[in-house]
This record gives structure tokens, sequence and C-alpha cells, in this order.
């Protein structure tokens, strides 16, 4: 048997490409301690705070798990997403892979399966503190469709505002806002409590916000109810957002 040892260059498949770039995005993500802060440990923190001292602040054991999931998915797909991407524009990085094998549309994919990567990862480890603290849901299987899919079409929305903010500042500036939008949105968005609870424009405003939406989405998943109204609305959404990446996005 002969060994054919004759040069062979091409790029690797596109699928095998992907998948590296996704797993080095993925490992980027979780050895930033900034990132992994926010990602994880605010959101752990807020779940287990909640779970044990809650019942003194009127928090109802059964939902608030769940709003503490959506505050993690808005953490990863906008806040994170936003940083390090506002970051590689500004080093170049996004202009050198560019160059490599990988297109442009290859380092979206990869991104955006790193991010949902990282999500799935986050609800997983939430879900099973919540559950060794006592949290017991009490979802339907359709509740469970619609959340899934609802929370799906969350992490594109966000994600495509945080490319349109990276795209388009310098990367001091995206910092800065996109921490300051994450506090005013888990303050008073609907992620973490439901509309009611605040004042009259913002419990009216709120259902209608992509957060408010996810957030009502997945505190009903929780309790049972399967509301086609905030499914919608992500939809919405999500498919503006990725209209405004596309038109505001810079690679550099």
């Amino acid at each position: 048997m002969s060994l054919d040892l004759s040069p062979a260059p091409a790029d690797a498949p596109r699928a095998r490409r992907i998948l590296s770039h996704a797993r080095m995005e993925a490992t980027l993500l979780l050895r930033n301690g900034e990132q992994l802060l926010l990602n994880l440990v605010i959101p752990l923190a807020a779940l287990v705070g909640g779970l044990l001292f809650g019942g003194r602040l009127g928090l109802d054991p059964r939902t608030f798990p769940a709003s503490v999931i959506a505050l993690a998915l808005w953490s990863t797909g906008f806040t994170s997403l936003a940083i390090n991407t506002a970051f590689e524009r500004r080093y170049g990085v996004l202009e050198r892979l560019v160059a490599t094998p990988l297109s442009k549309a290859d380092l979206i994919a990869g991104k955006a399966l790193a991010t949902a990567s990282i999500a799935a990862a986050q609800v997983v480890v939430l879900a099973v503190v919540a559950a060794a603290l006592g949290w017991r849901p009490t979802p339907t299987p359709l509740g469970t469709l619609v959340a899934i899919a609802g929370a799906a079409l969350a992490v594109a929305c966000f994600a495509g505002f945080a490319l349109a903010l990276a795209g388009r500042l310098r990367a001091e500036a995206t910092l800065g806002l996109a921490n300051l939008v994450y506090l005013l949105v888990a303050a008073a968005g609907g992620l973490v409590l439901p509309a009611a609870s605040y004042p009259a424009p913002l419990s009216a405003v709120d259902p209608l916000l992509p957060f408010g939406a996810l957030g009502d989405l997945l505190r009903g998943w929780a309790d049972g109810t399967a509301s086609p109204v905030p499914l919608a609305v992500l939809a919405v959404w999500a498919l503006a957002s990725l209209l405004l990446a596309r038109k505001a996005f810079r690679w550099t």
C-alpha cells in the first residue's frame, strides 16, 4: 500500500470552519472575567437571593427564576456580544479574520452559534440551581415549545441590537453604553419584575418591548400559561433588530 503525501491545499469544510470559530468565540467569552460576571455570577446571585429572601419582598418563587433566566439571556445576547465585538473591531480582529477562509457569513454564524451555546449553558445552570433550591415550575408542553421559540427570538433580537451598537460606536463608548443599557433594562425593562410592578407609563410600554415580552413569556411558561402575544412581539422585534444590524454594522 502506497502512502500519498502529495500537497492538497484546500479550505476546511464550511461546517468545520464555523464550528471551530464558534468554539474559539465561546472560549474567549468564558475566559473574560467581566463577561462571566455579567453572564453567570450576577444572575446566580440574584437567583439565590430571590429564592432565599424574596418572600420578604413579595417575589413569586414560581416565576422569579424564570425572570432571572430572562436576565441571563439579555446579558449574553446583548451586553457581552456588543462589548466583545466592539473591541474586536477596534483591534482589527474582524478585518484579519475576514482575510482567512472564514467568510463574513461564517463569522456571523460562528458568533451566533457561540452566543446560543453560552445562553443554553446559562439556562441549564440556572435551572439546576433553582431546582436545587426548591423551584417547581408548572409548564405545559405547548408553553415549553413557545418558551423555547421565544428565547431563540429574544437572543436573535438582542444580538441584532448588540451588533448595530458595536458596529457604529467606538469600543469605549460601546462598553459604557452597553453596561448602562443593561442596568436600565434590568431595573425597568420588565425582565426581572412583571410590567404590573411599574408605574403606569412603564407598565403599558414594557410588554410591547422585547425585554418585557421575554420576561412575560418565561414567567407565563413557569406558571403554566402560553400566551402567543409575547411571542409575536419578539418575532417583530427580532426581524427589526436584524435588519438594523445589517444596515448599521461596519467590519472596520
